[in-house]
């Protein structure tokens, strides 16, 4: 069982709400699923769809192709015909002029209901997607039940009647499908009665959650797609989680206030896309000549300027390893999957605070904001540790008299100490500044304080963590990826290894420092290797390349703002990749 499901119409129809809510019904009868947004960069117009996958093993990707499209109109009847499986089909408004003979030539069903009547007679126009989810469901004989669980809770607050309605119109069009369509529709959902309760999230709450988890006391931000709803997720709780969270004026305004929370004692973050962190660069440099542990959270979108507002890519790798003039260490972590996203939410307050310099935490749209259902286990709240590096209490301080801030230590790391103790004086400076932090030229001093700086990375690539290998270790292919390619990588993994070649995937969520160092099976293989990313020009092969002496036999790039799937890694890898290496 194993069934994807796309609603799919104009911006301002309800498609999201309409696919968030299918997520969640799909979801509470004990489905495994992926839910994926998919929509452009307008209020109203234009076509959007949301696809979710269910099914009754996990899954920690979306699929291709659906087999089932739910469709407000015309136009997102016809858009993803080459997507869907054959024996699947599409259900539309009967008055719609859909080419039937069109999708019976590709092999699939046309689906015509009256979903405009059904919403019109239940109360309102506006329940139209509401009515489709439900023919949906009808059309592959899930139960309702868990769908009107889901409209009482979205519009219970709106009142009675506004909950009466969506139930008619979903009610109305679930029986309508179900006895015309489902009898002879060959993909089927239903419930796993007794499956455990399972939590629905996306990347950037998993983020949040784990930021919480680790302390975070402040969150600025400056809304900007797809990284808004880590702010919006944190202000929702601000209150009850005792954090401080602001809506800048701008990135930059972001960022510095992020570094002066800081400063103070905080653990901050900022969270940004592409565009915004490109601002906060600056800033960023002037927290690693300060010292200042920064959390930064950027999740990529398709550029450069405004590029692909809405749209997926992993574009902003090298950025994140140079955001700023000059040497000066900091950190950059790429999680993969909503479990990585919670470990990097806590994870990156630690290494900002170790090592006392700005941590970069790279995610997507597509990891972001697409949903997918996991245990109460997955994220693993008894390995969250607060660990505040070389920071100095009150009571060593009281008998101190040398405290200097960026006093030398082999480590490359000074011992911090709270703003305000009296036996304490801190003179930050983005000059260059000797250990007291008094401004200086003097080439020594310059030479020394680099040296001290620098030495932190040395001393940070202990902490970084290496790949991680999925599959089996005598693969003949592997494929080298990071952040949120790791999904669709280990999937078309399988495929591959059904079809005659064993393959298994390095994954990165650590991605600077880079460790030279790879696993035992993989140097000791004689695999080929092959990089599957999400931007033009292979940053990360360029990166792995140079830091690991490893040369790549090729490359599976996507960079047309949608996310590579399982289908387009092995079609690449059949078509063209598997040729020449």
């Amino acid at each position: 069982m194993d069934v994807s499901i796309e609603v799919g119409g104009d911006a301002g129809q309800g498609v999201e709400s309409a696919g968030t809510g299918l997520s969640l019904a799909l979801a509470r009868g004990g489905l495994h699923v992926f839910g994926m947004a998919d929509y452009r960069s307008r209020i109203r117009g234009g076509r959007n769809f949301y696809q979710v996958r269910a099914s009754d093993r996990p899954v920690r990707c979306h699929s291709d192709p659906v087999h089932l499209v739910a469709a407000f109109t015309q136009d997102a009847a016809h858009a993803h015909v080459e997507n869907i499986a054959p024996g699947g089909g599409v259900v539309y408004d009967e008055q719609l002029p859909v080419d039937e003979t069109a999708l019976i030539r590709k092999g699939i069903r046309p689906m015509p209901m009256p979903l405009n009547r059904v919403a019109e007679e239940a109360g309102s126009k506006a329940t139209l997607n509401v009515a489709a989810v439900g023919a949906a469901l009808g059309v592959v004989g899930y139960p309702l039940h868990h769908f009107e669980r889901v409209i009482f809770e979205k519009f219970g607050r709106r009142g009675e009647h506004v909950v009466d309605i969506n139930l008619k119109a979903a009610r109305a069009s679930h029986d309508h499908a179900s006895s015309k369509y489902g009898p002879d529709f060959p993909f089927r959902l239903h419930e796993i009665t007794g499956a455990a309760s399972r939590m629905l999230i996306n990347g950037n709450q998993a983020l949040a959650l784990g930021a919480v988890a680790g302390g975070c006391r402040f969150i600025s931000a400056y809304p900007m797609t797809p990284a808004t709803t880590i702010l919006e997720w944190t202000a929702a709780r601000a209150g009850e989680l005792g954090i401080v969270t602001v809506h800048a004026e701008d990135e930059i305004a972001a960022v510095c206030m992020a570094a002066g929370a800081s400063f103070a004692g905080a653990r901050a973050m900022t969270a940004t896309s592409g565009g915004g962190f490109c601002l906060m660069t600056e800033a960023i440099g002037m927290a690693a000549m300060t010292e200042v542990p920064i959390v930064v959270v950027d999740v990529q979108r398709g550029g450069p300027s405004t590029g692909l507002p809405t749209r997926t890519e992993q574009a902003d790798l090298l950025l994140a390893i140079h955001p700023s003039h000059g040497d000066f260490p900091h950190i950059v972590l790429a999680p993969g999957t909503v479990e990585e996203c919670f470990e990097a939410g806590w994870r990156s307050f630690n290494l900002a605070e170790e090592y006392q310099c700005p941590v970069v935490v790279l995610s997507d749209a597509y990891l972001g904001g697409s949903l997918r259902t996991v245990g109460p286990a997955a994220f693993d709240w008894d390995s969250v540790v607060r660990d505040r590096g070389s920071f100095l209490p009150p009571e060593i301080l009281d008998s101190r008299e040398d405290y200097q801030r960026f006093a030398w230590e082999d480590s490359g790391v000074s011992p911090r100490a709270a703003i305000g103790h009296p036996r304490t004086v801190h003179a930050p400076s983005t000059d260059e500044h000797d250990e007291a932090g008094h401004i200086t030229e003097d080439v020594g001093v310059r030479r020394r304080m680099m040296e001290k700086r620098m030495r932190k990375m040395d001393t940070a690539l202990r902490d970084m963590r290496g790949p991680t290998l999925y599959g089996p270790a005598d693969a003949e292919l592997t494929l080298v990826c990071w952040g949120s390619v790791a999904g669709p990588a280990c999937e078309a993994a399988v495929t591959l290894s059904a079809r005659g070649t064993p393959t298994n995937v390095l994954h990165f969520s650590d991605v600077w420092p880079l460790s030279p160092d790879l696993p035992d099976e993989v140097t000791g293989s004689d695999a080929r290797f092959v990089a599957v990313e999400q931007n033009y020009s292979g940053q990360f092969a360029g990166v792995f390349e140079g830091t690991t002496g490893l040369e790549l036999d090729g490359a599976v790039l996507k960079y047309d703002g949608r996310q590579v799937s399982p289908r387009d890694i092995v079609e690449e890898l059949e078509r063209e990749v598997m040729q020449v290496v």
